[in-house]
């Protein structure tokens, strides 16, 4: 199956060992040669399934060049529960790049038409990942990161975010401003059957999601192939906002 974008990590990646996580944005990762070091975590997700200890991870070096508190970024870890194992990329800011190069390269089937891309769009006091523009239409974008998997469903948010749900009420306001309004979910994950708001975390995000379906924003998920060294948008999941 061709992707519809990806993104390698062109820097010498480096594979260790969680340690613990100290921070919000830091852990600890034993890589073996250097010991264990300060990693940034670029998510403020829980990510509770995955960073456990000793779980398998990749960190993207930062350049000796910068002076950076951290030794690196920690890009991917291996979710491995008994027979299941997969790579998970972990980096929050990933999804919508993999997303603006999609439609840059006209590659998703529901964006096709869509020839102007403008990042990080003022709205209704808010700030919005995309506006896409047609010849007949424009849209408002939202892209969210999903990590959690449970049983074949991924879920999002694995922690409850009152940003996130103000984010979904503005799409639903920008309909009667004129816009069609989408909320993406990518999965950067390759084990997910299907998608659905993670009710038992946070219910006021999966009202809000119910409440902009039933208005007209169209709610899409993605899953994605990862390994070691690439993250690439792979297909598309089917949603159930309620199981």
């Amino acid at each position: 199956m061709a992707a519809f974008s990806e993104m390698k990590l062109h820097a010498d990646i480096k594979t260790g060992r969680f340690v613990q996580r100290l921070n919000r944005f830091v852990c600890l990762v034993d890589l073996q040669e250097e010991g264990a070091v300060p990693v940034h975590v670029p998510s403020s997700g829980r990510m509770k399934e995955l960073l456990v200890p000793d779980a398998k991870v990749v960190v993207e070096p930062f350049s000796r060049a910068i002076n950076h508190k951290t030794r690196g970024r920690l890009a991917k870890v291996l979710y491995d529960h008994g027979d299941h194992k997969c790579w998970v990329s972990v980096d929050s800011h990933l999804p919508n790049r993999l997303f603006s190069q999609a439609v840059k390269g006209r590659t998703l089937a529901e964006f096709a038409s869509f020839t102007g891309l403008q990042p990080e769009v003022p709205f209704n006091g808010s700030r919005l990942d995309f506006l896409l523009e047609s010849a007949e239409k424009t849209a408002l974008v939202e892209v969210k990161s999903v990590t959690l998997v449970e049983e074949g469903t991924a879920l999002f948010p694995d922690a409850p975010t009152s940003r996130g749900a103000r984010h979904i009420r503005d799409l639903i306001n920008s309909l009667a401003a004129g816009f069609d309004a989408y909320v993406v979910f990518i999965i950067q994950r390759e084990d997910a059957a299907v998608f659905s708001p993670n009710r038992g975390t946070d219910p006021a995000f999966a009202q809000a999601v119910d409440e902009a379906a039933a208005a007209g924003v169209k709610v899409l998920a993605y899953d994605c192939q990862v390994t070691p060294r690439k993250v690439a948008l792979r297909r598309r999941v089917p949603v159930a906002l309620r199981l």
